[in-house]
């Protein structure tokens, strides 16, 4: 079954092609071309759970030794050999369950979402191909192959956000976030540039099994460059700056794109490159502190905001932060970890979202709604399941990874790091609660006309939001800590491909005890009771964030205002968050413009296009001379052949 492997990304790709041709072509009726789609996903997603169980049946310790299945050669030319070629290990087939189910169920959601949308054959095309990208990157037992995924979903990303691209706002937001992954990508392709220099091929495992010969500083520039790859795709500081615009997309692209697909993608590519970074102690404490800036960082700005979605949108970046932390301190299990429980959790937040907004009219504005809960009541209750997970609350998913984070890098001695990451899940709880009171308690604030066609969505989109709902409670019980009495089963299936590496000879690497950024006994916090106490502490944290949004939107909710008059100049800061796009516009986009303006004006015409004009007068004015010896006068042309006759008997007899 294991040989089959080449299916999972295979049967999307055919729903690309036969709606992207087939259907577009003879003008297919939606409802085929919709449910092609998803039946797609489905054979895809029953070929991962099935390639699953085969893997299971292998022994632990050999896991990840299951040879690659190779189709066939790609490129070869001199030392260069690629295949391509897919890679079955306990790492990518939990990314291929996760990215093959969440998105099945996304599609599922999206026949009764995008119903009415006249480009449905369109939009389903680029969805399969979206997903296909990202099975791509996800299997590829190559990092070449790897890139083609890459890039591919920053392109399906691109189509989708801005699917409606008849309207500015979509339009922009694609180019954007194709252009600020472009900024990204470089770095990626010049790490592969510098991984074939010095190893000779771009195969993982010829490049795992030869990671040892590297030094320390080559081996820091790579991943230090495999990082900025990772900004980009996965919107950490600074590249974060596409993805709260990517909300201009349909709202199960965006789904797709925050829980199962693209945004995943740079944090399982530091943890399939988890040797390399083992040697760079430099660019784990790179990785660490920039995932817990953005965390805080993108925390801050959901704070505030009204828009739905980019509450949403904020609060993935700053998740995906957490993520970014938790492989930063050595601890890749629990980064993946969190990458699965947040698939599920922050899939059916977008889906929730999505349902709010077919319930009000495509109202996104959390200011003018209020008051809906018992007329949605499938869409309350999920959503609220899925905020109670990505609050950290004690028995739902996103309690058991986001905890085992914190502790992860409490226990490596990142002290200052973990405050930075409790402080943020705080203010996770936070902001995801006053999302929830606002939206669905209080007076409803909507129209007349609006709240008199409030209602639920049907069933082929409250589906996939019970079933997210059940994983973002159960999903986090494959990994509950020993300390309370659980197995981490979840560790152990990960462990082959994730655990721990001997040190590569003459190298320094990282250690989990006495990072090469931590202080001098830093590392405290083994024992049991001080992780209970820890555990404690974030839950406390986390029911204080509640608390405060209980008493600001729900006993008082005259209270944020004042507060916002009062720290007119803070609230007015936050809530343009901080200007970065402004600063971004100034520093870098209208200074782009103004130097290809620049050269455009002064090198294009004044140079290229001058230059060329002059030649055109040149010939212009040879031909004005020559044409002047052409007078049609026979006696002229004959002297004129005397002439040279003579020139040449002259210049014959010297």
């Amino acid at each position: 079954m294991i040989e089959l492997v080449w299916l999972i990304p295979l049967f999307p790709a055919i729903g690309f092609l036969f709606n992207g041709l087939i259907g577009r072509w003879f003008n297919l009726d939606k409802r085929i071309v919709s449910w092609v789609a998803c039946a797609a996903l489905g054979l895809s997603f029953l070929f991962s759970i099935l390639v699953f169980f085969a893997l299971l049946k292998i022994a632990p310790e050999a896991r990840d030794a299951v040879p690659d299945k190779v189709l066939f050669d790609w490129i070869v030319s001199g030392d260069l050999k690629t295949v391509i070629g897919y890679k079955v290990d306990p790492l990518s087939i939990i990314m291929a369950l996760v990215v093959s189910g969440v998105s099945f169920f996304i599609h599922i959601y999206s026949v009764g979402y995008m119903h009415d949308d006249p480009g449905v054959t369109r939009y389903f095309a680029f969805l399969n191909l979206f997903v296909f990208m990202m099975l791509t990157l996800v299997l590829a037992n190559n990092f070449l192959l790897m890139f083609v995924g890459w890039e591919g979903v920053g392109l399906c990303s691109y189509l989708l956000i801005g699917f409606w691209f008849d309207r500015d706002a979509p339009a922009n937001a694609g180019k954007k976030a194709f252009v600020v992954n472009r900024v990204g990508d470089f770095g990626f392709l010049l790490a592969m540039f510098l991984i074939f220099a010095h190893l000779g091929t771009l195969e993982f495992n010829g490049v795992f099994a030869g990671a040892h010969s590297l030094d320390v500083v080559t081996v820091t520039l790579i991943t230090l460059l495999l990082f900025v790859g990772a900004t980009g795709k996965s919107a950490q500081i600074p590249l974060y700056v596409w993805l709260p615009d990517a909300m201009e997309g349909p709202t199960p692209v965006s789904s797709l794109i925050h829980a199962a697909t693209m945004v995943t993608s740079g944090v399982y590519m530091i943890a399939r490159c988890n040797i390399l970074y083992s040697m760079a102690p430099v660019s784990m404490a790179v990785v660490a502190i920039f995932g817990a800036a953005t965390a805080i960082f993108a925390a801050s700005m959901g704070l505030l905001q009204f828009d739905i979605k980019r509450v949403l949108a904020y609060s993935t970046i700053s998740q995906l932060g957490y993520m970014f932390l938790a492989v930063g301190v050595g601890a890749f299990s629990a980064g993946i970890f969190h990458l699965m429980t947040h698939a599920f959790f922050k899939g059916l937040l977008f889906l929730g979202a999505g349902s709010v907004m077919h319930a009000m009219s495509g109202e996104l504005d959390m200011r003018k709604m209020g008051g809906i809960w018992k007329r949605i009541p499938i869409t309350f209750w999920t959503f609220l399941l899925a905020t109670l997970a990505i609050a950290g609350i004690p028995g739902f998913a996103g309690f058991f990874s986001k905890d085992e984070i914190l502790w992860q890098t409490f226990n490596s001695g990142h002290r200052y790091l973990w405050l930075i990451g409790a402080a943020a899940a705080g203010m996770t709880a936070f902001y995801m609660f006053r999302l929830v009171f606002v939206t669905f308690f209080g007076r409803c604030r909507a129209s007349e006309e609006v709240q008199h066609h409030i209602h639920e969505s049907p069933p082929v989109m409250t589906v996939p939001l019970i079933v997210l709902a059940c994983l973002s409670v159960i999903g986090g019980y494959v990994g509950i800590p020993h300390i309370l009495g659980g197995r981490n089963i979840f560790h152990e299936f990960l462990q082959p491909v994730l655990g721990g590496h001997p040190e590569a000879t003459g190298h320094a690497t990282f250690s989990l005890v006495k990072p090469a950024f931590a202080s001098e006994g830093a590392a405290m916090g083994n024992g049991i009771n001080m992780e209970l106490l820890l555990m404690g502490a974030s839950v406390a944290i986390a029911l204080i964030g509640i608390g405060i949004a209980f008493y600001l939107y729900i006993r008082k909710p005259e209270v944020p205002k004042r507060l916002g008059e009062r720290f007119k100049t803070l609230y007015t800061i936050v809530f343009n968050k901080y200007y970065v796009d402004e600063i971004y516009d100034a520093c870098f986009v209208k200074s782009t413009k103004r130097l290809g303006t620049f050269f455009w004006r002064e090198f294009d015409d004044g140079v290229i296009d001058r230059s060329v004009n002059m030649v055109a007068k040149l010939m212009l004015w040879l031909g004005g001379v020559l044409r002047r010896i052409q007078t049609g006068r026979v006696q002229g042309y004959a002297l004129g052949i005397i002439l040279g006759a003579v020139v040449i008997i002259i210049f014959l007899m010297r």
